[in-house]
């Protein structure tokens, strides 16, 4: 089965900027794809590495990170800014080789986890939401889904250059199901749970019209979608933690699934159920906080 991709309407035609930003990304594509996979992943984290400190988004991401862990020297702080940016320079660069990655190939580039607790969702007939967020190279977490066999849509925020956003859709899996964020892609993903299809979803972004909830602290504005299908559908809700190891080299873990609340008020449900999906990011984050993407607006503050 192909993937299925949302059309581009006549609102999001694009700009004469927008084609400027796709040529240079298609040059810069271009050249990561003539290269090794690893070479092509070490290239651009070098570059991001070297780039990307000093530009002025930075700031977010040292804001952030002092604020999260108030105890980090600056030192500390560069490090992981620098190696935030080593981080998403690799990601770009592996944009074109994603669909090459075999993702359970045994001696392969991906190491593997968990994965049971699929098989025993799977057989008990379970609709699954996995959920993972912007770390390591969060591409991957998708592509295992689709290539362990099992009919996934991935909920996604489309790029706000359309032509990046296709650019960007070509090089991910051709199989499974995108959807975008936004009222039309809430209907669409209770039509894929009705009809049995799982749901994957990155759950670390900024909603300004969502709930809050406790992250590293302090109140962060969480979209509740995800707890609000997980109850309608009694969904079992997986997390999928993504880690690059070494390189383009990395492991994916499926862990069992959070419980769901059920004390008959479904906004304190989803509510409770959101407070986990923040803390099991959130561990995730401080074991390896140079992998994750510091520069969201993640706080209102």
């Amino acid at each position: 089965m192909g993937a299925t991709w949302p059309n581009v309407t006549a609102a999001e035609a694009p700009r004469f900027a927008d084609r400027l930003e796709a040529w240079g990304a298609e040059l810069s594509f271009g050249a990561f794809k003539l290269l090794p996979r690893d070479c092509a992943s070490a290239l651009g984290g070098a570059l991001a590495r070297r780039i990307g400190p000093s530009l002025g988004v930075s700031r977010h991401a040292w804001r952030n990170i002092s604020r999260a862990f108030p105890e980090f020297p600056e030192t500390e702080i560069a490090r992981v800014v620098a190696g935030m940016w080593d981080n998403l320079g690799r990601v770009v660069a592996e944009y074109p080789h994603l669909r090459k990655i075999s993702v359970f190939e045994p001696g392969g580039p991906v190491e593997t986890h968990g994965f049971e607790h699929v098989d025993r969702a799977v057989a008990a007939g379970r609709r699954m939401i996995f959920f993972s967020g912007h770390i390591a190279n969060w591409e991957i977490g998708m592509l295992a889904g689709v290539q362990y066999g099992i009919s996934v849509a991935q909920i996604y925020r489309a790029a706000n250059n359309p032509l990046m956003d296709r650019m960007i859709a070509r090089f991910r899996s051709d199989r499974g199901e995108f959807i975008p964020k936004g009222a039309v892609g809430a209907r669409r993903a209770i039509t894929a749970l009705r009809r049995g299809t799982h749901l994957a979803l990155l759950a670390d972004q900024k909603m300004n019209d969502g709930i809050p909830v406790p992250f590293f602290g302090r109140p962060a504005m969480t979209a509740p979608a995800l707890a609000v299908l997980a109850l309608r559908f009694d969904c079992d809700v997986l997390p999928l933690r993504v880690e690059r190891l070494d390189g383009a080299r990395f492991r994916v873990t499926v862990f069992p699934p959070l419980p769901l609340a059920r004390s008959g008020e479904p906004h304190a449900d989803a509510a409770a159920l959101m407070v986990r999906v923040n803390a099991t990011l959130e561990a995730w984050i401080r074991d390896r906080p140079e992998q994750w993407l510091w520069v969201h607006r993640r706080w209102p503050d």
